[in-house]
C-alpha cells in the first residue's frame, strides 16, 4: 500500500513531466526547476518523517539532487537567457561534476557499514566489475576524447570526468542491490540511477561537446533520477537502507560468477581484439587494467580463505560451547559458559558487555517480559533499568531470547542473552548468539527440570536421611522433659531399650545433667541451636561423649516440641586431647616442645619477678651431632636424641622442665633455686652427656655443651633464652663438652660470629679467598714431591684469616660445598702450571675435602671436570679426607673413592688418629697415604711413648702399603727421628712456609732434583 506522501509526490511529478513536454521554452525551464526543487524537498521530507537510524546518507542524496538542480538551472539560464552557445565547458559543469562524488558517498553509506565482516568480499566483487567497465569506458568513451585534436585540455578533462562519475555511480548502486536486494526503496533508487546513467551514456555518444538542448526525450532519464530518488526517500522501506542487513549473505550465484569471470577475462579479450585489428596503442591501458584485475582477484581469493578459517574457528567455538552447556549443572555454569563464548566470538580488542537475564528462570513472577521472540538490536534505553545497568556504557544491545519451541505447562521464555557493544559488532555476533541461545535454553530447561525433580523428592529424601543418619535426632515434648521421637541411630548412643516416654536428662551422666537441663531450657528457635558437650550413660554402663544441639521448634506445626541432635564425638574428643598433647610435646623424645617451654619459661619469669628468686635456663646443644647424622643416618641420630633426653630427665630436679627445642637443642627451666643449685644441675647434665652412648653394640659420643643464664640479667623469657644461647656458643668456642654462664662479653663474640657468617656468604662472589701451597718433601733427600693447598680468606676488615677461624662456620651455613669446589678448581689450575718431573706425576697437589662436600651430589663428576678443564694428570691430584668421612657403612662413599682412584687420583686420610678410630676401615677403604697430625710430631722427641705410638702407626701403614706424611715438622730432631722410623715424607716450617702459586712453581723447579 502506497503511503500518502509518496502518492502526492507521484502525482506532482507526473504533472510536472507533462508540463515539461507541453510547455514551450522558456516555460519548460521553470517546470524543470520545479521538478528539481520538489524532488529535493521530497527527500528532505522523507528523512524527517521516516527517521532512519542514520540520516547522513539520505542528506547526501538530497545534496546531490540540489547540485543537479543547480547545474540544470545555471545551464538553462546561460542558454535561454544569455544566449550562450559554446557551453562546453561551462560553470554548470562544476555542479554536475560535484553531484557524482556526493551521490556516490550517499549510496556507499546506504549499502551498510564498511566494517561489517560478512560483506567484506562484496566491495572486491564490485571493484572487479568496475575495473572491467572502466576498461570499456576508457577505450570507447574516454580515449576518443583524449586523442581528439579539436578539444581543448579542459574539454578533454570534462570528457574523462563524466564517464568516470557514471562508473562510480554504477558500482555503488550495484553494491546497494547486492546487499539489500530489491526492496521498494532500492528499486526506486535503481530506477533513478539507471535513468541518470543511460541518459549520460546516450548523451555522451550522441554529442561530443556540451550537454545539448534541454527538453528533448533524452532528458527523461534525468527526470527519472529526480523522481526515483525522491520516491525512494518517501517510501517507509528507506529506513532499512542505512542498517546492516539481518538476512544471511547470499551464496555466489552463477550469474554473479559469470559476471566476475567476464570482468576478469575482459582485458584479455580486448587485447586479442586489438591484436586482430592490428592496433597496439591501447595495449598499455589494457595491461594496467589487467594487472589491477589480477590483484583484486588474488585479494578476493585470500579473503575467502581467511573467511573460511574464521568460519571454522567460529564453528569450533560453537561446538565447544554446546559441549560445555551440556555439562553445566546450574545457572551460573550456563552464564559462565555463554560469557566465555561471547568473549571468543567477539574480535580481539573489541569492547563489549555480557549479561544473562534469567528472570523467567529463577523467579516465580514470570518470564523475561521485555523480550520478544527473535533476536534484535535495540537501544539500551528500551530495556528496564536493571538490565540496562548491566551493559553500560554501551548505547546498543543485542537481545536474544532463550525460547523453547514447546514447554508444556510452563512459560516458554527462560530469559534472554544481552550483549552490549558497538552496533556493527552486535550485528556481526547476532547469528552466532542465536545459535548458542538455543543450546542455552535447552540447558536451562534441563536444570529447571532437575530442580523440580529434586524438590519433588525432597520429602522422601529427608525422611530417608533422618532414618539413616548417624546423628541421633530426638523430639521432646513441649515441656522439654520426655522423649516423643527418637531416630533409629539412638540405639548406638543410648544402648538397647525403648526411649519413648523417658526423660532425656535422666539418661545423661550426673556431671552433665545441669548443662543439659539449661541448654534445653534456653534453646533458641529456628535452624541454629546452642551447642554443648554431654556425657551419656548407656544402658550397658558405657559412657559416651556427645555434642548436643538444641532447638526450640514448638512454634513449628510439624514439630511442636524441642529438637535435640546428638553426635557421638568420643573418638573426636580423644583425638583432640591427643593433638593437644602433641601440640606441646616433642613427638620424638616426649619432652616439652619449644611452644610449651616458652610458655612455661614466660610464667616462670613473671613469678621470679614477683618472688625475687631468679629463674634460670640451661641451654644444651650436642657437639658434632651433624656428624652423627651425616655418618650413620637420621634414624641413628633420632635414637641418640631419645637416649640424650632420657639422661637429661634423670639428672634434673623433679620440678624442673626439660624440653627439646628442635634438632639437637635441649633446654631446662629451673625455678626457686640458688645459683649453686643451677650450677650443679649443669654439671650433672654435661657429665651425663660426656659418657658415651651404646647403639647397636658401638659406643657413640653424645657429648654436649651448655649455656646458663638467670632472669636477673634479663627482663623477658625470650631474652633469658637468648642469653643462654649466647653462653652456649661461648662454651663451644672454648672447647666444647662444658658449660658457661652468660656474660656480657659473650655478646661481642656472638655478634662477631654472626658478622663473620654473614660476610662468609659474600666472600666467594667477591673473590676474597685465595690459595697458598706448602711443600711436601721426601725425608730421605729433601726432594719436593708435592704441595698441600691451603685455603686463606682475605677478610675486608679483619685481614688474613686462617681456615680454623671460618671453616666451622662454613660447615654450619652449608657454604662449605661452594667454597670447597672453588678451592679444588683453584688448586688444580695452579698445579697445572707447575713444571713436572719426567714421570709426569710430580709435583702433585693435595687438596682438603670436607665430609659435607664429598657427600654432596656430583662431587666425583666435579673432580673429573676440573682435571679435564685444567689438563692436570689425575696422578698429580691427591684428595685429603678426614676420618669422619669413613665412619658408617656408606657403600656410596667407598664406591666414589674407588672410582676416583681408578682414574689415577690418590686419596689420603688427614689428621689420622685425632678423631674417631678408623683402623677398622683401613682394610676396606681405598687409600694411598696416611697423614700424621702435628699432635704426634710436636712431642715426638720429648716423649718415648709418643715415639712408640708413631712407630706403630708407620709400621701399620707400611704393612698396608700406604705412604706416610708427617705434618708440622719444625725441628731437625723431628726430621731425623721420623726418617729413622721409616716415615717417607714430611711437611712443615722446617722445610718451607706456605707460599703463593707462582712461588710454588719456582720452588718446584729449584727442589725437584
Amino acid at each position: 500500500m502506497v503511503n500518502r506522501p509518496l502518492a502526492v509526490y507521484g502525482m506532482l511529478w507526473l504533472v510536472g513531466l507533462i508540463g515539461f513536454f507541453a510547455f514551450p521554452s522558456p516555460a519548460d525551464d521553470l517546470v524543470w526547476a520545479g521538478i528539481g526543487l520538489c524532488s529535493a524537498a521530497a527527500v528532505a521530507y522523507g528523512v524527517v518523517s521516516n527517521r532512519p537510524a542514520r540520516a547522513g546518507p539520505w542528506w547526501l542524496l538530497c545534496t546531490a539532487i540540489v547540485l543537479l538542480f543547480l547545474g540544470d538551472t545555471l545551464y538553462d539560464f546561460l542558454v535561454d537567457t544569455r544566449g550562450v552557445t559554446l557551453l562546453f565547458p561551462s560553470a554548470a559543469d562544476v555542479f554536475y561534476l560535484a553531484m557524482y562524488p556526493v551521490l556516490a558517498a550517499g549510496l556507499l553509506r546506504m549499502a551498510g557499514p564498511a566494517t561489517h565482516t560478512r560483506r567484506r568480499l562484496l566491495p572486491l566483487d564490485m571493484m572487479i566489475l568496475v575495473t572491467g567497465l572502466g576498461l570499456l569506458t576508457w577505450i570507447f568513451l574516454i580515449t576518443p576524447h583524449l586523442i581528439d585534436p579539436t578539444l581543448s585540455p579542459a574539454q578533454r578533462l570534462l570528457s574523462v570526468a563524466y564517464p568516470v562519475g557514471d562508473v562510480l555511480i554504477l558500482a555503488t548502486i550495484g553494491r546497494l542491490i547486492v546487499i539489500h536486494r530489491f526492496s521498494p526503496a532500492v528499486t526506486l533508487m535503481t530506477v533513478g540511477a539507471t535513468g541518470l546513467l543511460v541518459t549520460d551514456l546516450v548523451y555522451a555518444m550522441s554529442q561530443l561537446r556540451g550537454h545539448g538542448p534541454v527538453g528533448g526525450p533524452i532528458d527523461i532519464g534525468w527526470l527519472l533520477f529526480y523522481g526515483g530518488c525522491a520516491a525512494a526517500a518517501l517510501h517507509p522501506s528507506m529506513t532499512a537502507l542505512t542498517l546492516p542487513p539481518t538476512t544471511a549473505p547470499r551464496e555466489l550465484s552463477p550469474a554473479r560468477q559469470a559476471s566476475l569471470l567476464a570482468a576478469s577475462l575482459l582485458p584479455s579479450a580486448l587485447l586479442l581484439l586489438e591484436a586482430a585489428r592490428g592496433r597496439v596503442w591501447h595495449t598499455p591501458a589494457i595491461a594496467v587494467f589487467a594487472s589491477v584485475t589480477a590483484v583484486l582477484v588474488a585479494i578476493r581469493l585470500f579473503s575467502m580463505i581467511a573467511d573460511h578459517r574464521r568460519f571454522l574457528t567460529r564453528a569450533e567455538i560453537l561446538r565447544t560451547t554446546s559441549t560445555r552447556l551440556v555439562a553445566a549443572h546450574d545457572v551460573q555454569g550456563v552464564r559462565d559458559c555463554l560469557a566465555a563464548a561471547v568473549d571468543q566470538l567477539a574480535p580481539a580488542r573489541k569492547p563489549h558487555a555480557f549479561h544473562l537475564d534469567t528472570t523467567g528462570h529463577d523467579a516465580e513472577h514470570g518470564g523475561a517480559g521485555h523480550v520478544a521472540c527473535g533476536s534484535r538490536v535495540i537501544d539500551a534505553g528500551e530495556l528496564p533499568a536493571a538490565q540496562a545497568a548491566r551493559i553500560r556504557p554501551f548505547r546498543h544491545v543485542l537481545v536474544c531470547p532463550l525460547v523453547l519451541d514447546a514447554r508444556p505447562g510452563g512459560d516458554p521464555h527462560l530469559g534472554a542473552i544481552l550483549v552490549g557493544a558497538d552496533r556493527d559488532l552486535l550485528y556481526a555476533l547476532q547469528s552466532a548468539v542465536e545459535t548458542i541461545a538455543a543450546q542455552a535454553a535447552l540447558a536451562l530447561e534441563r536444570i529447571s527440570l532437575t530442580r523440580m525433580l529434586v524438590q519433588r523428592d525432597s520429602e522422601e529424601y529427608f525422611r530417608a536421611l533422618v532414618q539413616n543418619a548417624a546423628d541421633v535426632i530426638l523430639i521432646l515434648e513441649p515441656d522439654g522433659l520426655r522423649i516423643r521421637y527418637a531416630s533409629p541411630s539412638a540405639r548406638g548412643v543410648f544402648g538397647p531399650g525403648d526411649l519413648l516416654g523417658a526423660e532425656l536428662v535422666e539418661l545423661v551422666a550426673e556431671e552433665s545433667q545441669q548443662t543439659a537441663r539449661e541448654q534445653i531450657k534456653t534453646a533458641p528457635p529456628g535452624a541454629d541451636g546452642d551447642r554443648g558437650d554431654w556425657v551419656i550413660v548407656r544402658s550397658d554402663g558405657l559412657r559416651v561423649q556427645v555434642e548436643a544441639i538444641c532447638r526450640d521448634l514448638r512454634a513449628e506445626p510439624a514439630v511442636v516440641g524441642f529438637v535435640v541432635t546428638l553426635r557421638d564425638v568420643t573418638t573426636q574428643r580423644d583425638m583432640e586431647r591427643e593433638l593437644a598433647y602433641h601440640a606441646y610435646h616433642d613427638s620424638l623424645t616426649g619432652l616439652a616442645n619449644r611452644v610449651a617451654f616458652q610458655r612455661r619459661l614466660a610464667d616462670a619469669t613473671v613469678r621470679a619477678q614477683g618472688t625475687g628468686v631468679p629463674a634460670a635456663v640451661i641451654f644444651i646443644d650436642l657437639d658434632d651431632f651433624k656428624l652423627v647424622n651425616d655418618t650413620f643416618g637420621h634414624d641413628y641420630g633420632d635414637r641418640l636424641l631419645r637416649l640424650v633426653a632420657e639422661r637429661i630427665v634423670e639428672v634434673v630436679r623433679r620440678g624442673d622442665t626439660a624440653a627439646r627445642l628442635g634438632g639437637d637443642e635441649f633446654a631446662v627451666s629451673i625455678e626457686d633455686a640458688a645459683e649453686e643449685t643451677v650450677y650443679a644441675v649443669a654439671d650433672r647434665i654435661t657429665a651425663a652427656l660426656a659418657t658415651p652412648f651404646v647403639l647397636d653394640g658401638s659406643a657413640v659420643s653424645g657429648r654436649g655443651s651448655a649455656g646458663v643464664s638467670f632472669s636477673t640479667a634479663s627482663s623477658t623469657a625470650a631474652e633469658l633464652l637468648r642469653q643462654a644461647d649466647v653462653a652456649l656458643y661461648a662454651a663451644k668456642a672454648e672447647g666444647k663438652g662444658r658449660w658457661l654462664r652468660y656474660r656480657q662479653e659473650y655478646e661481642v663474640r656472638a655478634a662477631e660470629r654472626m658478622r663473620l657468617r654473614a660476610a662468609l656468604e659474600t666472600a666467594l662472589p667477591h673473590g676474597e679467598f685465595f690459595m697458598e701451597f706448602q711443600p711436601i718433601v721426601a725425608l730421605a733427600d729433601e726432594r719436593t714431591v708435592g704441595f698441600e693447598a691451603l685455603l686463606r680468606w682475605n677478610h675486608p676488615t679483619r685481614g688474613r684469616l686462617m681456615p680454623g677461624e671460618f671453616i666451622e662456620i662454613a660447615e654450619e651455613s652449608q657454604a662449605i660445598v661452594a667454597i670447597g669446589n672453588w678451592a679444588m678448581s683453584a688448586a688444580v689450575t695452579a698445579a697445572a702450571a707447575w713444571p713436572h718431573g719426567d714421570a709426569g706425576c710430580t709435583p702433585y697437589v693435595s687438596v682438603n675435602v670436607s665430609a659435607r662436600q664429598f657427600r654432596a651430589g656430583g662431587f666425583t663428576e666435579h673432580v673429573r671436570q676440573v682435571l679435564a678443564e685444567s689438563g692436570l694428570p689425575a696422578c698429580r691430584l691427591m684428595l685429603e679426607i678426614t676420618e669422619t668421612l669413613l665412619l658408617g657403612d656408606d657403600e656410596q662413599v667407598w664406591q666414589d673413592l674407588a672410582e676416583l682412584r681408578q682414574t689415577g687420583v690418590r686419596v689420603a686420610i688427614d689428621d689420622f688418629g685425632t678423631g674417631y678410630s678408623a683402623l677398622n676401615y683401613l682394610r676396606h677403604i681405598p687409600l694411598d697415604v696416611l697423614k700424621l697430625d702435628r699432635v704426634f710430631t710436636s712431642s715426638l722427641t720429648t716423649s718415648q711413648r709418643q715415639a712408640d705410638l708413631v712407630d706403630g702407626i708407620i709400621t701399620l701403614a707400611q704393612k698396608m702399603r700406604l705412604d706416610t706424611v708427617a705434618e708440622g715438622v719444625e725441628l731437625s730432631g723431628e726430621h731425623d727421628l721420623l726418617r729413622r722410623l721409616g716415615c717417607g715424607y714430611g711437611q712443615g716450617y722446617l722445610f718451607a712456609r706456605p707460599m703463593s702459586a707462582e712461588a710454588a712453581g719456582r720452588w718446584a723447579t729449584a727442589h725437584a732434583r
